[in-house]
C-alpha cells in the first residue's frame, strides 16, 4: 500500500488545525486508498503540547491512518540516530541545523522530509498551524483531493486527472514533483500595516527582495503581487493545470512533493522568513512539471505576533529574508541558467550542482545587503512608533545579521552535500507512534 506523509509544524497552539488534518488524512485514506502517516512536530508549550496530544489521540482509530506526535525531545532523538547512521562528519553540527534553537521554517520542513523517509512515504504533504481548510456546500475543500490524483504519476499520465494542461509535450515522460494551490486571507507576511501607513514606504520596502539590478517598472509589478497569495475569492468548484508551477503561485501551507525532498532539503537558516520555498525554484528552473490547483487553505494571524516581543521577533525574521534574498537570487538566477541540465538521466535533481551555486553566492560582496538594511532603517523610521524602535535597534545589529545570511548558505550547502546520506540513514529509523487508549475495564 502506499504511503504518505501529511505534515503539521508548529510552535503554537493550533487543536482545531490537528483535528482538521486528521479530517484530510481520513479523505485520504478513504478516497485514495493509501496509508496516511499523519505526523505533528511540535515545539509548543506544555498547555498547547497537551491540547494537541488530546486532538491527535482522538485520530488514531481513524482506518488507514497512522498518528505521530512528536515533541523536540523525540524529534531529536530520531534526529540523532539518523546522523549517527549515516557516520557524516560534524554529526552535532547537522543536528543543530536539522534541529536548532531557534525558530527555522526550512528546518522543521526538513525534519518531515527524513521522517516521512524513515516511514517509507511516497510524498510528504505539508500544512501550517495559522490555516483552515475553506468549505464548500457543506464540504470541506481538501487540497490532498489533487495531490494523491496526480503526484508522482508520469506527467503524460496526469493529464486526465486536471482541467487544463499547460506543459511542453517534451516533458511528458517526467515525474509530477510538485502539487501545490495558495492561500486567500490575510497577507501571508504581516506587513498589511504598513501599506495602511504609508503605500509608498510598503513599496520601498518589499521591492527589497528583488535583485538590485532589476528595473523599477519589474520591482513595482513584484510588490503588486507578493505576499497576496490567490486574494479573497472563495472556491466555487475545482481548476488544477498540469504545468511548470510558478513559485509566485503557491505557498508552504498548501504544497506537497515527491521524489525531489529526497534529492535537496531547505535552508536551515534561522529566524528567516521564507527559507523554506526553495525547492519550488529548484523543481520550476529545473522543468520538474507539477500541477497548479485551486484548492487554496485559508490564511489567518494569531495574536502573538502583535505583541511587542512578537512584532520585533516577527521585523527580524523579515529582515533576514531580505538580507537572504542577496544569496538566494543569485541562486535562482544560476538554476534558471542550468534549466534540465539540473537533471539527471532519471530525472532526478543532481544536489552537488544546487550546492556549488549555494556555495557560490556565500562568496558574494555584501554591500547590496548594506543598501538593504539602510532603505529598512530609513523606511521604519517615516513609520514611527514600533517601527521606528526597531529601525533604531538596528545600528548595532547591522553587522551580525549579514555576517548570519552569509553563514546560512555555508550551512545549507553543507546540509546539501550530506543529505543523501540522511535521507538514506533515516530509512528503517524508528519513529514513534501514538496508540489508541486501551479500552476501560469494567469492574
Amino acid at each position: 500500500m502506499r504511503k504518505i506523509c501529511l505534515t503539521l509544524p508548529t510552535n503554537r497552539a493550533c487543536a482545531p488545525m490537528v483535528t482538521a488534518l486528521g479530517a484530510e488524512a481520513a479523505y485520504a485514506a478513504a478516497h485514495f486508498g493509501v496509508e496516511v502517516h499523519l505526523l505533528v512536530l511540535d515545539s509548543s508549550g506544555p498547555d498547547a503540547f497537551a491540547a494537541h496530544a488530546r486532538a491527535a489521540r482522538a485520530l488514531t482509530e481513524v482506518p488507514g491512518v497512522v498518528v505521530h506526535h512528536l515533541d523536540e525531545a523525540a524529534q531529536r532523538a530520531f534526529l540523532r540516530q539518523a546522523v549517527e547512521r549515516s557516520g557524516l562528519p560534524k554529526g552535532e553540527l547537522l543536528l543543530d541545523l536539522m534541529l536548532p534553537a531557534r525558530l527555522s521554517y526550512g528546518a522543521c520542513t526538513n525534519r518531515a522530509f527524513l521522517i516521512a523517509a524513515a516511514l517509507g512515504c511516497d510524498s510528504v504533504h505539508r500544512r501550517d498551524s495559522d490555516s483552515s481548510y475553506q468549505v464548500l456546500d457543506g464540504e470541506t475543500v481538501f487540497p490532498v483531493h489533487h495531490e494523491l490524483t496526480s503526484l508522482g504519476r508520469r506527467a503524460g499520465d496526469a493529464a486526465p486527472g486536471v482541467t487544463e494542461t499547460a506543459l511542453d509535450p517534451a516533458h511528458a515522460d517526467k515525474p509530477v514533483v510538485l502539487v501545490g494551490s495558495s492561500f486567500i486571507g490575510e497577507l501571508s507576511v504581516d506587513i498589511g500595516e504598513i501599506l495602511a501607513l504609508d503605500p509608498a514606504v510598503y513599496h520601498d520596502v518589499v521591492s527589497l527582495w528583488a535583485p538590485a539590478a532589476w528595473p523599477q517598472e519589474e520591482k513595482r509589478a513584484l510588490v503588486e503581487e507578493s505576499f497576496k497569495g490567490a486574494g479573497t475569492e472563495p472556491f466555487t468548484g475545482d481548476r488544477a493545470v498540469l504545468t511548470l508551477v510558478d513559485p509566485m503561485r503557491v505557498d508552504m501551507c498548501n504544497i506537497a512533493f515527491h521524489q525531489v525532498h529526497e534529492r535537496v532539503p531547505l535552508p536551515p537558516a534561522t529566524d528567516t522568513i521564507g527559507s523554506d520555498y526553495f525547492l519550488l525554484h529548484v523543481v520550476y528552473h529545473g522543468t520538474l512539471p507539477g500541477v497548479l490547483h485551486n484548492r487554496n487553505i485559508v490564511n489567518f494571524y494569531t495574536g502573538e505576533r502583535r505583541t511587542d516581543p512578537g512584532f520585533h521577533a516577527y521585523q527580524t525574521r523579515f529582515t533576514k529574508f531580505f538580507l537572504s534574498m542577496l544569496h538566494l537570487n543569485h541562486v535562482y538566477a544560476g538554476l534558471a541558467r542550468a534549466g534540465s541540465s539540473l537533471l539527471d538521466e532519471r530525472y532526478g535533481v543532481r544536489a552537488g550542482r544546487v550546492a556549488e551555486l549555494v556555495r557560490a553566492s556565500t562568496r558574494l560582496d555584501t554591500a547590496e545587503n548594506e543598501d538593504r538594511l539602510d532603505v529598512i532603517e530609513r523606511s521604519y523610521r517615516k513609520l514611527g512608533g514600533r517601527y521606528a524602535e526597531f529601525a533604531a535597534a538596528l545600528p548595532a545589529r547591522r553587522r551580525r545579521l549579514i555576517d548570519e545570511a552569509r553563514s546560512d548558505m555555508e550551512d545549507f550547502a553543507l546540509l546539501i552535500d550530506a543529505w543523501g546520506a540522511l535521507v538514506g540513514a533515516s530509512a528503517g529509523t524508528d519513529v514513534p507512534r501514538l496508540e489508541p487508549r486501551a479500552p476501560r475495564q469494567e469492574r
